[in-house]
């Protein structure tokens, strides 16, 4: 089932049919450890409206209300190898190579609700930057006591020059207005997500595909509940949270985002997150 977030509230879909949740509140509907059974109990409830297909054409929101949005890094080997390579001028390299094969994983806060977008919005490059890629990423949705729920595609942008410069610069890579984003649903099936799974990239620019790259999730080397084990550690989250995976689809070194260009990245079972990159107007 799908959770689609939206100005005119929470819309399921389910086995083609789309509904319209009595619900209001998105961060009380999806943090609930029986998220499956209560949306399946619901829709026996409800009467499927095909018309609310057009609310999610026009009206659709980031699948995210009040959630934080955390990120996890170096957790596929194409990542570690591009991390060691974007930092090795500045001694940095030895510590992605460290941290992938590490007991811990890497875990880093992303963005804030307010700095999230959903499918069909701009995400936003740097102007201090010249070397800019989007991250294709499983996101998963946990709920506060930790439960792994849901899931959807995430973006998580980068300014690798700005973190290649030294890894101590990595929350003004990561994190800044626009820089992530997620959608274009919260994916709730009944059972984990299947281990085969492809997350695919494309940009296209002008019309053309510039680079297209795909991966399945159970090249990951870390495990979901491995994860957000950790993120759960000392940490708390009153209405859930968002985990961004890591990337295993890097764009070659000399590729960089352009103002213009469309963002596509699609994960089987969930849809495709669909973005404009722009940047910021001058003041």
């Amino acid at each position: 089932m799908k959770l689609y977030h939206t100005r005119q509230g929470i819309i399921i879909e389910s086995e083609g049919l789309l509904y319209l949740s009595s619900s209001t509140n998105w961060d009380v509907y999806v943090n609930r450890d029986d998220l499956y059974d209560a949306i399946s109990a619901e829709i026996a409830t409800l009467s499927a409206d095909a018309s609310l297909a057009e609310i999610i054409k026009t009206d659709l929101l980031a699948p995210i209300s009040q959630q934080e949005v955390w990120a996890s890094g170096v957790t596929y080997l194409k990542s570690r190898e591009a991390r060691m390579e974007e930092s090795k001028d500045a001694g940095g390299g030895d510590f992605y190579a460290r941290v992938y094969d590490a007991d811990r994983p890497e875990l880093f806060f992303k963005a804030t609700a307010s700095r999230t977008v959903g499918s069909g919005a701009e995400v936003l490059i740097r102007r201090d930057s010249q070397w800019n890629v989007p991250e294709p990423e499983l996101t998963l949705f946990a709920t506060s006591s930790g439960k792994i729920v849901g899931y959807t595609c995430g973006n998580d942008m980068s300014s690798r020059d700005i973190e290649g410069e030294n890894p101590l610069y990595l929350p003004q890579a990561k994190s800044y207005d626009a820089s992530a984003a997620i959608g274009p649903c919260l994916y709730v099936p009944g059972a984990p997500i299947h281990p085969d799974s492809m997350i695919q990239l494309e940009i296209v620019r002008e019309g053309n595909t510039v680079f297209s790259g795909s991966i399945s999730i159970n090249r990951m080397k870390r495990k979901h509940d491995e994860l957000i084990g950790f993120l759960f550690r000392e940490t708390s989250f009153i209405n859930g949270v968002f985990l961004m995976t890591g990337t295993g689809v890097v764009p070659p070194n000399e590729f960089t985002l352009a103002i213009g260009d469309e963002v596509r990245i699609s994960i089987e079972g969930i849809g495709t997150l669909i973005n404009t990159v722009a940047q910021k107007p001058t003041n």
